[in-house]
């Protein structure tokens, strides 16, 4: 036979490879399969540009004989279908001069064996090769079926959207007409430790097994094994090899020649394969397969970005089980009714479990072990555990929540690991880069990477560009490694680096927030902390709007650590943000702590600024008796430190309270007190506000004339603060006075000048009052809709507040409603 087929050139043209197959169908006897080899060998030396691979370079590759090998070469024996198939690939042949070679091969074995049979094909070689026979997904009779997927859990729950994407991906891969793609389908499973990735890859295997009829392959990489036993490529490869039937002769030395038996096997076939708990994209690749009729399913707990980049994987993130889907996992536990009994404490448990898969079923266990014992009993467990993660201990390793988090915490870089560390002194919910960087006393430059490699591990989770997070129970271990690995000095210091951050950033937000606010006075920061630049009005309620809830749990954590002084300080950087957006729960639950501290301390200015500022939360929520007392306390404590501002401000405070109660009269001589203090201490800020609670109070006695002198005089001085929330109350106050004066078009215009600055400072419950306001104007020049549209405006706010003025604003809406079918009953009457 003619040695002649192959091209000349430097690359296989369709020519090239039509002719093969012609030549191979002719291929009878084995020297004409060893003349084949030659070519190839020849021609993979020309495309390299390269001399002949060398018999012992082929015996480095593969393992086998340099003796052996020469054999192939020379015709006199013939290479085993898996080694021919290794080979072939070593020596540059295409999928489809794999699938034509092969065949090739075993119409040379089946002459061999039987001289009488002719031109037999093998279903291997002819499913592969897509040339007659069996169609690709059919199963040979000498190719076994491994069915090795792990027993799927009889209580998975929830999970609809990855099971989505899953499916998704598998219907690409099972596809008709997917045998000529040129890639495989990967998908990577993703996510923290104990939340589920195994469980949902096998039940999703498990699902679609009947569409991968070749056969389904598993192996637990232990990537994070508490051992550090991680499998090796060349272990899994050879597990692979050996649920495929190879005789352990045959399977070869080295990994490279394993995983193109491994992959010649799977060509052409239908199977799925799982690899379950992969380190890195490096453990996997050998174990990719090349068929495009395949599907490999990755779970870990890093991002494997490598394979994401290079392999085109889909990553597919698994995170924590929502309320409802925790509920279900419980319930398959423990049972429907017993949950439907104690409803509060299956809330608790979900709460301090962190929605966390594991957590949930160490905790079923023990309950299915106790059947007649309360849930409201594991509760108080988990609630009374000294340390949190002791409840979670399922008696091995593999379930015992704090061993599971250590696999991933014992792979990080030192300075990484430290910085997880360090969390456990962070008040939480979630963390940004300059705030990381002041809490580990780190230039902000090394930040990012170190939190990406957090990510990576999903140790945290960036839930929002630039924002980490980790649940309660990561959170919880941090916490025991700081304690456990760094002195107490290093986490005292690393408690004052970052509640420093947050108070030196809060301090100067709050100033731009209201400009005629007073300074409070500062220690210096710790070395090391970088608070942040804020420059202007936009920048300070963006950062706040981030940050509040940071903020409110830090007032917290300084006051358990013992920094006394920042809790109340940081208390009071929150004051007007969380008041201009409703949230006076909050703030309550913050001076509260604030008070506690500064009392603790024998802080005396911050005692004072505490009880006025809870008396302020406490009027908005109803509590007038308890808000008085406190405004009494702090007026008591400012004269005796002889800070005359510091009255004025709680007078004019104290003045609103009352004001709201309808005492006009006493509110007015509130802020008269407040008005001569601040005029005595030349603060012309807080002269500007008094003035405009002044002409408030005058107006609400009916007294209109000095009411607009004092509200005229108050903007006058309000243009030289730049205190544009004291000009939009200024402008209320105008436009209540016009409407009282019945001059509605000019009351409009103060309305609408006051929404437009309250819309620039974020202060949502003083726009809401605004907007009821105009409506009632609106409704009496008879703009009956104008009117409508506005209070609908406000009781949207006011809804989302939850405030009580909302009712006031559904009763307008009302009266506008039935004065609107009375007239069109009168008229229809007519």
């Amino acid at each position: 036979m003619s040695e002649q087929w192959i091209p000349s050139g430097t690359h296989q043209t369709s020519h090239g490879s039509a002719e093969l197959v012609r030549v191979c169908t002719e291929t009878q006897t084995l020297p004409e399969l060893a003349g084949l080899l030659r070519q190839l060998r020849r021609r993979e030396a020309r495309q390299q540009g390269e001399t002949l691979l060398t018999y012992r370079q082929l015996a480095a590759k593969t393992g086998w004989s340099r003796g052996i090998i020469g054999e192939y070469f020379a015709g006199n024996i013939l290479p085993p279908p898996e080694r021919f198939d290794v080979l072939i690939r070593l020596l540059g042949a295409s999928p489809a001069e794999q699938g034509v070679l092969a065949t090739a091969r075993d119409r040379v074995e089946e002459r061999r064996r039987r001289p009488n049979r002719e031109h037999a094909t093998s279903g291997r070689a002819v499913a592969r090769a897509g040339v007659g026979g069996p169609r690709a997904g059919t199963t040979s009779p000498r190719f076994p079926i491994p069915r090795q997927l792990p027993p799927a859990l009889p209580g998975f729950v929830g999970r609809a959207t990855q099971l989505a994407q899953l499916e998704a991906e598998c219907a690409r891969a099972v596809a008709p007409g997917n045998e000529g793609m040129a890639s495989v389908t990967v998908m990577t499973l993703s996510g923290t430790a104990g939340v589920g990735k195994t469980t949902l890859a096998v039940n999703f295997a498990h699902r679609v097994a009947d569409r991968f009829p070749d056969g389904q392959l598993y192996v637990d990489l232990r990537g994070f094994d508490a051992t550090g036993s991680v499998v090796t490529a060349v272990e899994a490869v050879r597990g692979f090899l050996e649920a495929l039937e190879v005789p352990p002769e045959r399977i070869p030395t080295h990994l490279p020649a394993q995983v193109g038996l491994y992959r010649s096997l799977l060509a052409g076939r239908r199977m799925l394969v799982l690899l379950d708990n992969a380190r890195d994209a490096d453990q996997i690749r050998p174990l990719l397969v090349g068929s495009p009729n395949c599907l490999v399913l990755v779970t870990s707990r890093n991002r494997l970005v490598g394979l994401i980049a290079a392999e085109g994987a889909r990553p597919i993130g698994v995170d924590l089980l929502s309320t409802a889907e925790a509920w279900q996992l419980l319930a398959r536990r423990l049972g429907t009714d017993r949950l439907a009994a104690e409803p509060q404490a299956v809330d608790e448990i979900i709460e301090r479990c962190a929605r966390l898969p594991l957590a949930l079923a160490v905790l079923a266990a023990r309950g299915a072990e106790k059947p007649t014992f309360p849930l409201a009993t594991l509760a108080a467990e988990l609630r009374a555990a000294p340390r949190p993660l002791d409840s979670f201990d399922g008696g091995d390793a593999g379930t015992d929540v704090q061993a599971v988090f250590s696999w991933s915490y014992r792979s990080l870089t030192p300075a990484a690991a430290r910085l997880f560390r360090l969390f456990g002194c962070h008040p939480g919910p979630d963390i940004g880069f300059a705030a990381a960087a002041s809490l580990a006393g780190l230039p902000r430059a090394q930040v990012p990477r170190l939190l990406a490699e957090l990510a990576h591990a999903h140790l945290v989770t960036e839930h929002a560009p630039g924002r980490f997070g980790a649940h309660d129970l990561l959170r919880a271990y941090a916490a025991e490694q700081v304690e456990r690995l760094e002195p107490g000095q290093a986490r005292r210091a690393a408690i004052r680096r970052g509640l420093d951050h947050y108070l030196h950033t809060a301090h100067a937000a709050a100033l731009l927030l209201q400009p005629g606010r007073d300074p409070v006075t500062l220690t210096a920061a710790a070395p090391g902390v970088l608070p942040e630049e804020i420059t202007d009005l936009g920048q300070a309620l963006a950062w706040f709007s981030v940050e509040y809830p940071v903020l409110l749990a830090a007032v917290a954590h300084a006051r358990r650590a013992g920094f006394d002084g920042h809790a109340w300080q940081l208390a009071w950087t929150l004051v007007d943000f969380l008041q201009r957006r409703g949230r006076w729960p909050d703030l309550a639950v913050a001076q509260r702590n604030a008070l506690a501290g500064a009392q603790r301390a024998g802080d005396r200015p911050g005692q004072a600024n505490a009880h006025r500022d809870l008396a302020r939360v406490l009027s908005r929520l109803g509590r007038v008796n308890e808000a008085a007392r406190n405004y009494r306390q702090a007026l008591a404590i400012f004269a005796e430190l002889n800070d005359h501002t510091g009255q004025a401000r709680t007078h004019r405070a104290f003045g609103a309270m009352l004001d709201g109660l309808g005492r006009h009269a006493e509110s007015l001589e509130q802020s008269e007190r407040a008005l001569a203090l601040y005029r005595a201490a030349g603060h012309v800020a807080g002269e500007a506000s008094a003035r405009n609670a002044v002409g408030w109070a005058y107006a609400q006695l009916g007294r209109y004339e000095p009411a607009l002198g004092h509200c005229r005089e108050a903007l006058a001085l309000l243009r030289t603060t730049g205190d544009r929330h004291g000009e939009a109350n200024t402008w209320d106050s105008l436009g209540f006075i016009h409407a009282r004066l019945a001059d509605h078009p000019a009351a409009i215009r103060c309305f609408q000048r006051a929404l437009g600055l309250y819309r620039r400072v974020s202060d949502r419950y003083d726009e809401a009052d605004t907007l009821s306001r105009l409506g009632e104007s609106r409704q009496a020049v008879g703009d009956a809709a104008g009117a409508a549209r506005t209070w609908r405006r406000a009781l949207v706010i006011l809804d989302d507040l939850g405030h009580p003025d909302a009712e006031r604003v559904r009763e307008l809406l009302a009266g506008q409603s039935g004065q609107s079918a009375g007239d069109a009953g009168h008229t229809g009457g007519g």
